[in-house]
């Protein structure tokens, strides 16, 4: 009963889906009683996609194996925080998930958006309703999770090994409340096209959503990193990998349409490159599904295998981004020019900013999708870092430098003199760790520069502070400041893990040691281990400086059993410097075990950086919220006022 009750809640949205789009439609063109319908039917909607996700999560709660999904990607020995992170680790309830978000999001708009005119918000909800209905089509026609089996399966298959992670049960909503976001801005941008009415308003009402799915793309992406550091036990924390670009593509637009939607809210500037972004980033978030869900790529990531999956997303991609598109080139000519500036202006900076930020989208945009074109064409070609990290810095190390310059210059007009000699700190912390670099020689070119910008951003990034009592700064002032300082922790802890890495590859007998940055790594021996559905060879390596031990480290190499598969699980020790990873191998020759170690120095900043940068976005946001509540307090109190009078 709760299976059909999930899929009747999925049908009655997707139908009201199509009311909302029909109503816009007909309200657009004079159906007043229809237009006001639009509201309550979006918030209805968006209920009934909660109470459909929450019907398909009780189902994975209990082990309902009556239902194919459950059968397929659950097990009741499983323990229960995966029990409900399985509800979305599978390509069905990931994708309801993706609806359920979508249609809520369109009911908090519907809700608590009144800044637009009354046309433009109907036009939005009618975009969002087109979008809706073309994923709950997709649910319904080729990807249902509430299917029933005909007999009940006696024991489930279990959960991916992998996917069994605290990292991993938190990163996919992440993410998609961050692709969600970003149909939301996708819909006010095709609802202003519809009426033309692209002004501050529209960029104020945007920039919020935009700001929170870049916050939760941030956080995903960092989360992400994180779990394939740890758990997969290569030693690394970003690949290059096309499921990782495909979450890295939407949040590069994000942060190109946040910048830019900031010059039109204060400026009234660059109206039409503000929407055309605003379509741009839901078509990466729309690329990003289709790699992943479509199953052109092999990864832990990509459950969908069947091919008409994947036609039917690449239908939705074509109907959203190509009729947007046309949307674009039928109506952009008619929205008026905004305020110009000069080239010496934070307008001007953001600019670059975003031309930046666009180049280095379509260099990973480029080598995510080549590969895929010519294993089409029967020619298999692999695009990794040798391609990404030297063609990337060519456009992010200037990204930088913008980043340092911006903030200190003023709207319209500045005077290049002040910001210079505001800048000499910064310029000075450069030059001493470029001569550190230089004196030190094991850094690379890349690595090296990313060093010594990583100290310019740092101090650059707390000058707008200088000038003023911190503690009277606005939030949204605050918010950058922690985002750019939290961005360039996150460049010193690539480029030094970069620069400084060093690594071991042993085959060692009990007792053995072997030697890594100063520490003493001595094999004691292995043991066997438990747990709730798994087995596992545990290793014990004693870390020591100068005969004193330090900690004990215990990799180890698990075995699940259902489905059956072995997995790596990493043993860290985390130093204000650096962190010691270790690896236990396979067996060798004569009772030897391999072991892998590294010595990481100051890889941890990469993730801290991460979060300065997600807090930066978080505080921003607060401080926007709470400026549209003071104003509305003040609109509250003149109506008073007038009416009182």
């Amino acid at each position: 009963m709760i299976a059909e009750l999930g899929l009747l809640a999925l049908w009655l949205a997707a139908g009201l889906s199509g009311f909302q789009l029909f109503a816009a439609i007909l309200a657009g063109r004079g159906a007043a009683v229809l237009g006001e319908a639009i509201r309550p039917v979006a918030v209805m909607q968006g209920l009934l996609a909660a109470f459909a996700f929450a019907m398909l999560v009780w189902l994975f709660a209990r082990t309902d194996l009556s239902v194919a999904l459950v059968a397929q990607h659950s097990h009741s020995a499983k323990p229960f925080v995966y029990k409900l992170s399985g509800a979305w680790a599978n390509h069905e309830g990931s994708m309801l998930l993706w609806v359920m978000v979508m249609a809520f999001s369109g009911a908090l708009v519907a809700l608590f958006e009144r800044r637009l005119s009354v046309a433009t918000m109907r036009a939005t909800l009618g975009a969002q309703a087109i979008v809706t209905l073309g994923f709950y089509a997709f649910l319904l026609i080729s990807s249902n999770p509430f299917e029933r089996l005909a007999t009940p399966a006696v024991e489930g298959n279990g959960l991916n090994p992998l996917l069994q992670d605290p990292g991993l049960a938190f990163h996919p909503p992440t993410l998609y409340f961050g692709y969600v976001g970003l149909s939301v801005a996708f819909s006010f941008a095709v609802g202003a096209l519809v009426t033309g009415e692209v002004g501050r308003d529209f960029a104020r009402t945007m920039r919020s959503w935009v700001l929170a799915a870049w916050v939760f793309l941030t956080l995903g992406i960092a989360a992400g990193s994180w779990w394939a550091y740890y758990e997969l036990g290569w030693g690394g924390w970003w690949f290059w990998d096309p499921v990782e670009n495909a979450s890295l593509m939407p949040w590069l637009a994000a942060t190109a349409l946040f910048h830019s939607t900031s010059v039109l809210a204060s400026r009234d500037a660059l109206r039409v490159w503000t929407v055309m972004l605003a379509v741009v980033a839901f078509s990466m978030a729309m690329v990003g599904t289709f790699l992943v869900r479509s199953g052109v790529l092999t990864s832990v990531h990509a459950f969908a295998v069947d091919p008409e999956r994947g036609t039917f997303i690449l239908v939705l991609l074509g109907i959203f981004i190509g009729g947007a598109l046309a949307l674009f080139a039928l109506r952009a000519g008619k929205i008026a020019e905004g305020s110009r500036f000069s080239w010496k202006s934070r307008e001007a900076s953001l600019v670059v900013n975003n031309v930046l930020l666009t180049a280095l989208l379509g260099i990973v945009l480029l080598g995510t999708l080549y590969p895929l074109l010519t294993e089409s064409m029967g020619t298999r070609v692999s695009v990794g870092p040798p391609y990404f990290n030297p063609v990337g810095a060519i456009f992010f190390f200037p990204l930088v430098l913008a980043m340092m310059v911006g903030p200190l210059l003023r709207w319209r007009d500045t005077k290049w003199t002040p910001v210079v000699q505001r800048l000499a700190p910064a310029f000075a912390a450069m030059a001493f760790v470029a001569l550190l670099v230089v004196i030190d020689g094991r850094a690379g070119l890349l690595s090296g520069t990313g060093l010594v910008l990583a100290a310019g951003l740092a101090l650059a990034s707390l000058l707008p502070l200088a000038r003023r009592k911190p503690w009277r700064a606005p939030l949204t002032l605050w918010g950058m400041v922690v985002a750019h300082f939290g961005l360039a922790v996150t460049l010193a802890g690539a480029s030094a893990e970069s620069a400084f890495i060093e690594e071991r590859l042993v085959s060692l007998t009990p007792g053995e040691s072997t030697r890594i940055s100063g520490w003493d790594v001595t094999l004691r021996g292995t043991i066997p281990v438990a747990g709730p559905n798994w087995t596992a060879i545990e290793g014990e390596l004693a870390v020591s400086r100068d005969g004193a031990i330090a900690t004990i480290l215990s990799p180890q190499r698990r075995s699940f059993w259902s489905p059956p598969q072995t997995t790596t699980e990493a043993a860290l020790w985390t130093r204000w410097n650096g962190q010691l990873y270790a690896v236990l191998g396979e067996p060798a020759e004569s009772g030897k075990r391999k072991v892998r170690l590294w010595w990481k120095p100051f890889v941890t900043l990469i993730w801290y950086g991460a979060l300065l940068v997600a807090l930066g976005g978080l505080l921003a946001l607060s401080g926007r919220a709470r400026s549209a509540l003071r104003r509305s307090i003040a609109v509250g109190r003149a109506t008073q006022r007038r009416e009182v009078a």
